[in-house]
């Protein structure tokens, strides 16, 4: 039976693994579809944004309380992957406690003691936490959760996670504590008490050996399937920040957060209009018009997608936007939604090899569809709407709020310069100062040129 055991463990362990490769495999594959973008700056900057706002979470204290919460959570789950090790140990070597069989009668037999009952106790801490957001957003519908883009799946997204961080807890306390139990009747090796399953272990005195046996398996079989089960699903949850973070704090940009990236044909242009060079860069009349900004996921940058991915959902940069705070329809968490499912709808078709979707001018050559031939007659407008991307004000309190530094500005900005420069569109109210500013170089419409005041100095 042992060797059923250990067969079926390695069995599980290869399938969910090979599965998870393939997922995140898939989602880097989605990354890649934007444009390169240049990651230059001081390499030490990076680690250290990593270090402080990653793994620190240091712009999560801007809230204290729901901080506290999430600390407890996220050091709860990292720690709790020592006792994975041996978990996965055992279960391939079909032995029991192996680690503690190590290092009993050593120096080592102290720490191995502590790290358990550590694990417990950080354990306890992140079940009270989770009962907490569990309220926070069932019972006290805190508003940021409640936003019309957080119907449906958002929502029962963000409960499941909570769900399965219960069953976590529940196994590894089962599993210690019937240990425990079994120990004192003599089944088990004898091991030192933990902090918290030692007070839960009395509990099960009165159960046969047998059930407490089987209590024992379950809880460790369940602990186990639980994390294999959350690893394959972190790639379509929203918790695949807990990966995807640390990459997108590293490569975040460095330079100050009201710095626009110029578009060198405009900035030539304004150059040759202010005579500030003889060379415009101006086209002849037979140039192929370029095409300004973004209308499709394959106009952004891959560090673009990474953040849409990388979006926690929590709402923070909605809740500090003033457009969204004055009623208006904008919430850049939605933006961010809108663009991770738009990449999942093309991600789809070419994992499927939609051939429809190659375009009509390449469709005679093409047998494959590649991000290169894509066009499946939608875009980004189709999930954005013109009032959402109009409706900012590009103030930047989106970039200041969100705790893993994605910057929800940068693609409303490059799907407006692609309304405005490519379609030459945009809301009416904006044109009359276009026009100033292109015939006078200021946005005011005034009859002389901004700079005539100099001549009477």
């Amino acid at each position: 039976m042992a060797y059923i055991g250990q067969i079926v463990f390695i069995l599980l362990t290869a399938g969910a693994f090979y599965y998870a490769f393939k997922q995140f495999s898939r989602i880097k594959r989605n990354i890649n579809l934007g444009q390169d973008e240049d990651i230059s700056g001081d390499t030490g900057e990076r680690i250290k944004n990593t270090l402080l706002i990653a793994f620190g979470q240091k712009k999560m204290f801007k809230r204290i309380l729901p901080a506290f919460f999430h600390l407890a959570i996220y050091v709860a789950f990292l720690v709790t992957q020592i006792e994975l090790i041996e978990i996965f140990l055992d279960g391939f070597t079909g032995q029991h406690r192996l680690i503690w069989h190590w290092v009993e009668g050593t120096m080592f037999a102290g720490l191995y003691t502590f790290v358990i009952s550590s694990i417990e106790v950080l354990s306890l801490l992140a079940l009270i936490a989770t009962f907490i957001f569990l309220a926070r957003r069932n019972l006290l519908k805190v508003p940021r959760f409640h936003k019309p883009e957080m119907a449906g799946w958002p929502t029962l997204d963000g409960n499941i996670i909570l769900y399965l961080e219960i069953l976590l807890v529940t196994a590894i306390f089962t599993m210690n504590s019937t240990d425990l139990a079994l120990q004192a009747k003599g089944v088990y090796h004898q091991t030192d008490a933990f902090a918290i399953s030692q007070f839960i272990a009395p509990m099960w005195a009165g159960l046969s050996e047998g059930t407490l046996i089987f209590l024992e398996r379950a809880g460790w079989w369940l602990h186990f399937l639980v994390v294999l089960g959350f690893l394959n699903y972190l790639p379509i949850s929203k918790h695949l920040h807990i990966m995807l973070a640390f990459p997108n704090t590293y490569y975040a940009k460095l330079q100050s957060r009201g710095e626009m990236d110029n578009m060198p044909e405009i900035m030539n242009e304004v150059k040759g209009m202010m005579g500030l060079t003889e060379d415009t860069g101006e086209m002849s009349m037979e140039d192929e018009l370029p095409e300004f900004g973004t209308k499709d996921i394959f106009g952004l940058s891959w560090k673009n997608i990474m953040d849409a991915y990388t979006c926690t959902e929590c709402g923070r940069c909605t809740s500090n936007c003033p457009a969204n705070m004055t009623g208006k329809k904008l919430s850049p968490r939605k933006i961010l939604m809108d663009i991770r499912d738009r990449t999942e709808e093309v991600a789809k078709n070419l994992d499927a090899n939609n051939t429809e979707c190659i375009r009509e001018d390449m469709k005679a050559t093409a047998t494959t569809l590649t991000k290169e031939n894509y066009d499946d007659g939608k875009s980004l407008f189709d999930y954005i709407s013109r009032e959402e991307l109009h409706a900012c004000t590009t103030c930047n309190a989106c970039v200041e709020a969100c705790p893993v530094m994605i910057n929800p500005l940068e693609p409303i900005l490059k799907m407006r310069r692609y309304e405005i420069l490519t379609e030459s569109a945009g809301p009416s109210d904006w044109v009359p100062m276009f026009t100033s500013v292109e015939n006078s170089g200021s946005v005011w419409q005034i009859p002389d040129d901004r700079d005539k005041w100099v001549e009477q100095m």
